[in-house]
């Protein structure tokens, strides 16, 4: 499966904001120490996640990020999508005219890969960052 760092540490940073948001805005540095992301790239990260209307900054000496909408209103799969990212198992395009490995067919094995990409993107598309958070609570109590 194809899902690297970024779409990972995206759904963990984004995980920290929900469980801390009742603290108020959150800084990067908080996050990068609790989840172990190096700075740098929760930078990169926090300005796509931004720019898709997921966080907002807020500025100042007790600035950070906040979570633009409650955690029961975000899914896992804008999360993903919002840091340029695609869970799937093919190589191949499914709007393209040569199959699998720049052949003329699909190979043999090409649908159930795709009916696992369907059913991976739908498990991300059902579950709501307010999941996390409460199996986060439930396991740590």
């Amino acid at each position: 499966m194809k899902l690297t760092t970024r779409g990972r540490y995206a759904v963990m940073a984004m995980a920290d904001l929900a469980l801390f948001k009742d603290k108020g805005p959150t800084s990067l540095t908080d996050i990068s120490l609790r989840q172990n992301i190096s700075l740098a790239y929760l930078e990169q990260i926090f300005i796509k996640l931004k720019n898709k209307n997921l966080v907002k900054s807020i500025r100042g000496a007790k600035g950070g990020y906040v979570l633009e909408s409650s955690p029961e209103e975000i899914k896992i799969s804008n999360i993903i999508s919002a840091v340029d990212e695609e869970v799937k198992m093919l190589n191949c395009k499914k709007e393209s005219k040569k199959g699998c490995n720049h052949k003329s067919s699909k190979c043999i094995t090409h649908n159930l890969w795709d009916q696992l990409d369907q059913h991976i993107n739908d498990f991300f598309e059902s579950v709501k960052l307010q999941d996390l958070v409460k199996k986060n609570q439930t396991l740590n109590k």
